[in-house]
């Protein structure tokens, strides 16, 4: 999923992030901590939906700095923030994610309500069609039952696409590895999401890596559960480095 760096003329303002943490400066070591890992590049991080709720705030951002990264680095970021008022500190977890449903997913695995992390409609190309929001909404519902073991984020304005690799947990499942792929249609401003599914790794490591190069053949379909009706489920875990590519 990616953005454009300022707003069409017809669209509301980008919106900053405020993590609302001046007051909390008890802990020096936590604060920078949080900067290095957070809020070095507060200032270009837009937040896509967040929820606070007491203590808690949880966050999914778009990083607008991943662009100038390690090629193919993903662009979400994920942060739940813990604040104890009486000592006046907090705490954090983060994770860089290639998708918003992803994050989402991160997030209602650590405690935010699934109906209160909505992404922002104005933020972004908008679903394609009803498959992809179904898609989200597994993605986001059931995120821990696929680990991630590879992502690739392309922004070539040509050509804007996602890809993410994916390994049942239960080893059990039918299609044990998964392939879901983001493209971006930047003449109609909108976004496809797909899901394919592979028996082995290789091969699901072989169709990213085919998408990417322009040559990939139509995702395989997934293969059904032996429970009619349950969802096909997706990763939580944060993507390690994928390989790097020319620009």
């Amino acid at each position: 999923m990616l953005f454009p760096t300022e707003p069409e003329p017809d669209r509301k303002p980008i919106p900053q992030v405020d993590f609302e943490l001046g007051d909390f400066d008890a802990d020096e070591d936590k604060h920078l901590d949080f900067y290095r890992k957070v809020a070095v590049h507060e200032d270009m991080l837009v937040p896509l939906a967040e929820h606070h709720d007491g203590a808690d705030s949880y966050y999914v951002l778009f990083d607008r700095t991943a662009t100038w990264g390690h090629p193919g680095m993903p662009q979400v970021l994920a942060v739940h923030l813990l604040r104890d008022y009486e000592k006046r500190t907090f705490s954090f977890e983060q994770a860089r994610l290639p998708l918003p449903a992803m994050a989402q997913s991160w997030l209602i695995n650590r405690g935010c309500p699934h109906d209160a992390i909505g992404l922002d409609p104005e933020l972004g190309p908008p679903p394609a069609d009803e498959a992809t929001r179904a898609l989200e909404r597994r993605l986001a519902g059931d995120g821990d039952h696929y680990a991630m073991g590879h992502s690739y984020t392309a922004d070539d304005p040509d050509d804007m696409v996602i890809v993410v690799a994916l390994r049942a947990l239960d080893e059990r499942a039918p299609s044990p590895f998964r392939v879901v792929v983001d493209e971006v249609d930047t003449d109609a401003w909108t976004r496809t999401l797909r899901e394919g599914g592979f028996d082995t790794v290789g091969e699901a490591l072989q169709w990213c890596n085919d998408r990417l190069a322009g040559e990939a053949t139509p995702l395989p379909p997934v293969r059904p559960t032996a429970a009619a009706g349950r969802p096909a489920d997706v990763a939580k875990a944060p993507a390690p480095r994928p390989p790097g590519r020319s620009r």
